[in-house]
Formats: C-alpha cells, structure tokens, sequence
C-alpha cells in the first residue's frame, strides 16, 4: 500500500479554499470548466467514468443502466471534486439518491460527487449518518448512548449547539421489521431525527430542561408532554411561548422534556464543527490540531497495548493542556481516530480495521518512549473500545500538563493510513515524537601504530598483506574475504557471508583517497566500528537466531546513534527487512554503513555550503533521499 511522506508534527488545520485537486489532469474545476468552454463541449470525466465500474466494484448491475445529463471535506482535507452531470437511471428515473420534485438533482449530483470520492455508488452501502455529516462538513463526530450519558449531558448538547455542532438522535431497531416502527408517542424507530435547539422553561415553578428535535419527514411527531398540543404549554405566559418559538416550528419540529428525550431515543450523534466551518461571526469555537500518519507493518503497526513487545513502535503524540477550561479544574479535549480510505479499498478487499487509541502520562522527555516505559505505567484514558468503524472518538476531561497519545491498530502488523484530530475548549499544543531525526556519531578513532598493534590487529595485518599484496589496498572483493574470514571466528554470531554490496557500500564509506579501495588504517578503523554494531546486533537478536525483528530495530539504531523519524524507518524496512520482518546481519551492517555514508556527506556539504544558500534538504529529507538511491 502506497504511502504519501508528509512532513512531521501537526499539520495548519485546512479551510475549503485550500482544497487539494483530485482530478488526473491536475486541474481544478475552475480550470476543468474553461477548458470546455473554450471547446465548446460537454465535460465527461475520464477519472469516473458513465459505465459499471463507477457503479460497482463487486456486483453486477440487474438492470440497464443509462447515464442522463440533468437539464465535496475528506481525511481532514478539503478536496476539490469534479464531476461531469451524467447520472445513472433506469426507464427515465434516477436509480439512487433523488429529490421528490424530479426536476431538481443537486442532491443527486452531490451523491455522484461522494460516490467518486469513495471509487464507486457500491462503496456508500452500508453507511451512517455521522460518516456523511463529518464528510460535508469537515467536522469531528461523537457518539452517546442516551441510557448511559455522562451527567452533565444537557450542559454537553447545550455547548455543541452554541458552538453550532450538528446533533441528530435516533432509536434503535432490534431486527429488520422494527425499521421505521412507529411507537405509540409517534416517533419512528431506525429513523434519523435531528436536535435543533434545547433550552429551559419555568414550569410549576420548577426549571424543566426542554430539547427540540426535528423529523426530516414533516409529518409523524412526538405526542407526549410539551408537544405542541400539549397542555403544558398553557401553563406558560404567551412571552415565553414566543421565546421558544412554539408556534412558529417548522412542520416536524416539536419540544420535548429532556427526561423523556434520554428516555425514548437511545443514541445521540453530535457532528463538532472545525472552526473553518463556522459562522465568521460565531462566539464559540473548538480549538482544532490535526496529525497525519500510517501504521506500516514491519515499523510502525504494533497493535494494542495487549501486544506490549510491538505497541511501544506505534506512532507517538505528544498532548500539551496548558489551560483550564472556564470555571473547572480541568481540561475539555475531543481524540477522533479515523482510518483513511477504506470504502475506496473495498475493491481490492479491504475492510475496516479494527481500532482505537491510549493516552498516557508523559515523562517529560522529548523522545519516542521505549518498550520499558509501558510495561511500567499504567494509561490516564482511552477510547471507550477498539472497533472497527472508520473513527472512534471520545470526550476527556484531564488536569493541565503533557500527555502522549498512541493511536493503533487491535492487532499488530495491520496497515492503514490515518488521520488523528484533537478538539479543545481551550488551545492546546501537539508534537510528533517520531518526526524529528538526530544523529549523533562519535569521531572514529585514529589508526593504531604498527608497534602499539594488538593480537588481533597483527593478525589482520598478516590476512591484508596476504590478500591485499604490495600496495596494501584492498578492493571490495578483497574485502569481502577478509572481513568474512574475520567475522566467521564469532561463535556467537549467526550469519550468512557479508554481500558484495554491503563491502562495496563500506569502502564508500569509509575510502579517504577517493580510488576506491580500502588501506589497511582504513580497514582497523572500520573493524572497530563493526565490533561495535555487531554487538548491538547481539543485543537486539533476542531469540538468538542470526536476525532481528523489525520493530527492534528502532532501538537498535538508536543505540548505533541514529534517531530517525518514522517516514524513514518505514523505508529502511520496506528495503532491508524479509517477509517476516526480520534482519539478518548483513542487512543491518548494510542500512548501518549507508546511514552514516549519508550523514558524513550532509554534515560535509551543510559545512562547505553553510554561506550559501544551496542546501536546502534538512537531514531527514537528505537521508530520505540517499536511502531512495
């Protein structure tokens, strides 16, 4: 699965001018529109075509579809969605999504817009509501079961609809034949109510908490207490009447209690708008931070905590609450994890992954936490499960400070890309702990004199002058022999014989003159380095079978003095690790010798060039580059 490199830490939230173009041709509609004016003809979009492929992915169509002319926000993204105006219809009715005056189809050609968004009409079956409210509108969606709603629900659906949320509610069906049921208080069963307003009413001199809900049918309403012929309402005055709008609702609408509301819906769903969604002149809004990564197999896809040997490999995120919210102790956060994609994949058969995320207590220090920190610390919070729909979210309320959020998979080595949003009451502050790469490599030691050599070092000498004859260089080749010839007297190192490449590789790293063959000072220098990264490949081989599991290798690179950053993790493992993510040795002495070869050579050119401005990669990029090669 192909993944796009973005650059490291919280991305600048989008607003729909900003929309990233779609179409093939890399033109925007603007473009696409005055293309065809100019030739005097109709679009058709050769990227979404008017055929079966565009219908279906797996089914067949029953019936002959013919393409008429009548006569959209995704993964965080606006995106810029072109369309020509062919839509599918059957004996001159169009077959899906149509409006009761059959004259009108915008709301067809926005279903046609969503459809090629998502590769195909087949790929919207089996929808929800919220998936579609997040789609248009770029918010972040919650979900809460009315039966067990925290206690502060109302002040929670009262600061959604201030902040302009979308809220529908709904009732839940138990089997097929109870879809649109109507109950004996005239609400409708499995059908998608909207919440429009809620508010408070002096009644017997007691505040009642009211709610207004909205049925998009317009006819069949709520008959219970504070309906709109309920007696309730005459024992309020006529100004309070008018406040609320009683006699002005739309036909549909109607106020209820809030007790009876938790007591006859069963699940709210409330779509919190981004701030570039919003009214200019609305008061309230969230705060928003948005991160996007992949779980890769191999680097970066542990699965959950249950898996503690692979979790601590997931993608960090450092959460930074600095201010309380208005008048409480705490503060008010929203995590939305959503996994990119996966309607599109059905094709090649994708399903949606099972989800989910922890949060924990960070220890204050800027770096990826190992395997040892979560096997000792317990998390702060977590979403409510791990599930398998397209995003989780949930609502927390924690003491100011720095938390790390992992957002994973439930099994391990499952990949996805995602995209993960952070709302707040108040801002908060966010840091990728795998976007920043570091290297630190010590000076390599100076040769050793010919009288000061140890036993080990005369017997080299003895082996080079062997192979290497009078000018004491050696080619890779040559190389090869002796460094075989060297490392096959480790009993304890399991290993096949070093490549070609990987000797070739190492006299580029480590040839000062430049005519490419190693010197004997050349040579000691190296072997020393190589007695250092063999006993760390020792350290990281913790089955002691001769390789090492993929996700170790994090951790052994460090250790070696390279902190990457997880974009180029995942590439050294998509190139050096088997199909059971593992290492041999010669691979890791390979992605050793071609790191450092790469960093000595941006260290050279950032130094020559330091006045100049000619660089213009930073290291993580360079390396990226030079790993590509």
């Amino acid at each position: 699965m192909p993944y796009l490199y973005r650059a490291p830490g919280p991305q600048k939230h989008p607003v729909p001018k900003d929309a990233r173009i779609t179409h093939s041709s890399g033109q925007s509609f603007e473009q696409l529109r005055q293309e065809c004016v100019q030739k005097g003809v109709l679009f058709e979009d050769a990227d979404f075509p008017a055929n079966s492929s565009s219908l279906f992915y797996r089914e067949r169509p029953q019936i002959p579809f013919v393409w008429k002319r009548p006569g959209f926000w995704q993964h965080s993204e606006w995106l810029d969605v072109v369309i020509d105006d062919r839509l599918p219809t059957f004996r001159d009715r169009l077959i899906f999504l149509h409006s009761a005056d059959h004259s009108e189809f915008w709301s067809a050609l926005l279903e046609k817009a969503y459809a090629k968004l998502n590769g195909s009409y087949e790929a919207l079956k089996g929808g929800s509501t919220i998936e579609a409210m997040e789609d248009f509108t770029g918010g972040v969606a919650e979900t809460f079961a009315t039966k067990e709603a925290p206690e502060n629900f109302y002040e929670i659906l009262e600061k959604a609809l201030k902040r302009g949320s979308l809220v529908g509610c709904s009732i839940d069906i138990r089997n097929a034949t109870e879809s649109e049921a109507r109950t004996p208080f005239g609400l409708i069963k499995g059908h998608a109510y909207s919440v429009t307003g809620i508010d408070q009413v002096n009644f017997q001199g007691q505040k009642t908490e009211l709610i207004r809900v909205r049925n998009p049918w317009g006819q069949v309403e709520w008959k219970g207490s504070w309906s709109d012929s309920s007696s309730e309402w005459r024992s309020i005055g006529a100004a309070e009447q008018k406040r609320l709008c009683h006699t002005a609702l739309d036909e549909g609408e109607f106020w209820m209690a809030f007790r009876d509301f938790k007591a006859h819906f069963d699940k709210v769903e409330i779509c919190n708008l981004t701030p570039d969604a919003l009214e200019e002149d609305a008061l309230h809004k969230w705060e928003v931070t948005v991160h996007q990564g992949s779980w890769v197999r191999g680097s970066t896809a542990g699965g959950c905590r249950n898996f503690l040997d692979t979790f601590w490999t997931n993608p960090q995120i450092k959460l930074s609450l600095t201010e309380k919210d208005e008048g409480q102790e705490d503060c008010t956060f929203l995590v939305a994890l959503m996994q990119k994609d996966r309607r599109k994949l059905k094709r090649f058969g994708a399903d949606m992954l099972t989800i989910g995320y922890t949060i924990y207590q960070s220890p204050g220090k800027d770096e990826h936490l190992n395997k040892n920190f979560f096997r000792y610390n317990a998390s702060q919070a977590r979403s409510k499960t791990f599930i398998n729909l397209r995003e989780v979210s949930d609502r927390f309320k924690l003491p100011p400070g720095e938390y790390i959020l992992i957002p994973s998979t439930f099994e391990p080595h499952q990949e996805a890309d995602f995209c993960l949003r952070i709302f707040s009451e108040k801002k908060a502050i966010t840091q990728d702990m795998d976007g920043d790469v570091d290297i630190e490599l010590p000076e390599p030691p100076k040769p050793t004199p010919p009288g000061q050599e140890t036993e080990e070092e005369l017997q080299f000498r003895a082996l080079f002058e062997q192979v290497a004859g009078e000018d004491m260089e050696v080619t890779a080749e040559e190389l090869e022999y002796v460094l075989n010839a060297g490392l096959q007297k480790k009993k304890d190192l399991q290993f096949k014989k070093l490549s070609l490449t990987s000797c070739k590789n190492i006299i580029s790293l480590m040839d000062t003159s430049g005519n490419g063959k190693l010197e004997f000072g050349e040579f000691t220098v190296f072997w020393d380095k190589l007695k250092k990264w063999t006993n760390l490949f020792l350290q990281f081989d913790t089955d002691k079978s001769g390789t090492m599991s993929s996700y170790e290798l994090r951790s052994a690179l460090k250790a070696a003095g390279f902190q990457l950053s997880h974009h180029l993790l995942q590439l050294i493992v998509l190139r050096y690790a088997d199909e059971g993510l593992q290492l041999g040795f010669d691979d890791f002495l390979n992605c050793l010798v071609r790191l450092e070869n790469a960093s000595r050579v941006f260290q050279a050119l950032s130094t020559k060039n330091k006045d100049k401005e000619f660089i213009h990669l930073n290291i993580n990029e360079f390396i990226n580059l030079t790993m590509n090669i």
